[in-house]
């Protein structure tokens, strides 16, 4: 039997504007790696940019955890999420779970936010 390499992930982290960042995430998000993820957010928080954009194009796959570790980043204090670039097997995922409807909703004890129809194809602002 061969055994594939696992793919790890890869997060580029791009400050665009003051207070917002891009995190280019590529590779698999997954229970091994979604802890990663928090870190590097949290990192970024912690230097002012409480708008986050994850661009997920390169993102292979997802699981529970990977779902997981965006709604701690939505739940987390974060002024905005903002997912981009999701392949079918993500949206799929957050229409499965559920968690479309509550990443695309406010924050309990908030107001409205903007939703997803004002975004344009495949992005989804969170918070």
């Amino acid at each position: 039997m061969v055994q594939m390499p696992r793919q790890l992930l890869t997060i580029e982290v791009s400050r665009i504007a003051p207070g917002h960042a891009l995190l280019r995430l590529a590779g698999e998000l997954d229970f091994d790696t979604a802890p990663e993820l928090i870190l590097v957010a949290n990192q970024v928080r912690s230097e002012g940019h409480d708008d986050l954009t994850l661009d997920l194009t390169d993102v292979t796959l997802c699981d529970s955890s990977g779902l997981s570790a965006i709604v701690l980043l939505y739940r987390s204090g974060a002024r905005s999420v903002r997912l981009v670039g999701m392949n079918k097997q993500v949206q799929q995922l957050l229409a499965r779970t559920g968690l479309a409807e509550l990443l695309a909703g406010p924050r309990p004890g908030e107001g409205d936010v903007t939703g997803p129809s004002a975004l344009g194809d495949g992005a989804r602002q969170v918070g």
